[in-house]
């Protein structure tokens, strides 16, 4: 495991260092998912999946909603109302 010393800056920023940044080959626009708790934060990187790995999810999950009973239908009534209550959000 490699570890190392940072800073925050005045901006709130955190530099990775150079050793890490290496080590996961990180380029500039890389994302991270944060979490907090009590003093502790950890960062997640998230990396998109190519496209072999995206289209394997997605069978995967037709798979599992297919042997759920879910029809094509009743994922498309569900992602309706999702989007809906995310509107009433904003």
């Amino acid at each position: 495991m490699l570890s190392a010393m940072t800073s925050l800056s005045s901006k709130g920023q955190i530099v990775l260092p150079k050793e890490i940044r290496d080590n996961l080959d990180l380029q500039v626009g890389a994302r991270f998912f944060i979490m907090c708790e009590g003093d502790n934060i950890m960062l997640k990187l998230v990396r998109e999946p190519d496209e072999k790995e995206f289209w394997a999810m997605m069978e995967k999950e037709r798979i599992w909603a297919a042997s759920a009973g879910l029809t094509e239908a009743d994922i498309t009534a569900a992602k309706k109302k999702v989007r809906a209550s995310h509107k009433h959000e904003r």
